[in-house]
């Protein structure tokens, strides 16, 4: 699975770094390193919207305080 967060300057302002960071933890406490691939990219052209990432391909805006329950709801379901 891989799983895209923007890092592009609306997107940084708005959290980007500190996602990444989350969701690196929480790929590492679930040992998921071999299963999800966490890669940023420059400007998704949804710049009006919060941070923009997808999850193969799919589109997702998160906030710093929704990552926690986006990975629960949404990344480990899809690796289950």
């Amino acid at each position: 699975m891989k799983v895209t967060v923007c890092i592009g300057s609306s997107c940084h302002l708005k959290g980007s770094r500190q996602i990444v960071e989350q969701l690196q933890s929480l790929i590492a406490e679930r040992n998921l390193k071999d299963t999800v691939e966490l890669a940023g990219v420059f400007c998704m052209g949804k710049c009006d919207t919060g941070v923009s990432v997808t999850v193969d391909d799919e589109y997702h805006s998160l906030q710093p305080e929704n990552v926690k329950t986006f990975f629960e709801t949404v990344i480990l379901r899809k690796v289950a």
